[in-house]
């Protein structure tokens, strides 16, 4: 874990914002993605659905990109394979989102630097649906 990465993980779920951009999340019940959003619209999260089908999920209307979303997002939560992922960090700081949170497994170091470099908070390698419970 990155030095303070438990405070930014915090800060990120408590003071951020509560519109999540979910980045991989489409009607498939059977992806991760489905059941962490679910977790978040439970913790107070608006989620919004990114992913080129653009479907609706969990009752919010879905968008084919980052840049399709027509309201100001707080957090991208990225679950896309690490490959993809910088792309998508630098997608977020575009649209001026506040934070970007990469999902269990995805890890770019040179996305994470540039993100921070760009005032943003960053999580990566960690999932919020774990990291809820944990803030007591």
């Amino acid at each position: 874990m990155h030095p303070a990465q438990g405070d930014t993980i915090r800060r990120i779920l408590t003071q951020t914002g509560d519109t999540w951009a979910v980045v991989g999340l489409s009607g498939n019940r059977g992806r991760a993605a489905y059941g962490v959003a679910r977790v978040l619209q439970g913790f107070g999260k608006r989620v919004v659905p990114v992913h080129p089908k653009a479907e609706t999920v969990h009752g919010e209307r879905g968008y084919a990109s980052l840049d399709a979303i027509p309201f100001p997002v707080d957090v991208v939560d990225v679950f896309v394979n690490s490959e993809l992922a910088g792309d998508v960090a630098d997608q977020a700081v575009a649209i001026g989102a506040r934070a970007v949170w990469f999902q269990l497994g995805v890890v770019d170091e040179q996305a994470y630097e540039r993100t921070r470099a760009a005032g943003l908070d960053m999580v990566m390698d960690r999932c919020p649906a774990i990291e809820i419970p944990r803030l007591g």
